[in-house]
């Protein structure tokens, strides 16, 4: 029987990403997370560990579940869209 291969993991350690979800799941684990470690696929889909600087703890997901985050440039959107700096 054929081996189907897994999707490649799309993020990298350090980067920015975010829980995707329904209202419920993003009111419990809302915020930036960053991922931490690489895992094996469970299932289709790659794993990662990720980690709030809120929390004491980390959280498994699954790379369905993460949205990228653009970290850079937040601080020139604010000041060109307020006239701030």
């Amino acid at each position: 029987m054929a081996r189907r291969e897994s999707a490649p993991h799309l993020y990298a350690v350090g980067q920015a990403v975010r829980l995707k979800g329904g209202f419920a799941q993003r009111a419990q684990a809302k915020g930036v997370y960053h991922i931490t470690r690489t895992l094996p696929p469970l299932g289709e889909f790659p794993q990662y560990r990720i980690r709030n600087d809120d929390e004491t703890h980390e959280r498994l997901a699954a790379q369905n579940e993460l949205e990228a985050v653009n970290t850079t440039g937040g601080a020139d959107l604010i000041s060109r869209t307020f006239g701030h700096g």
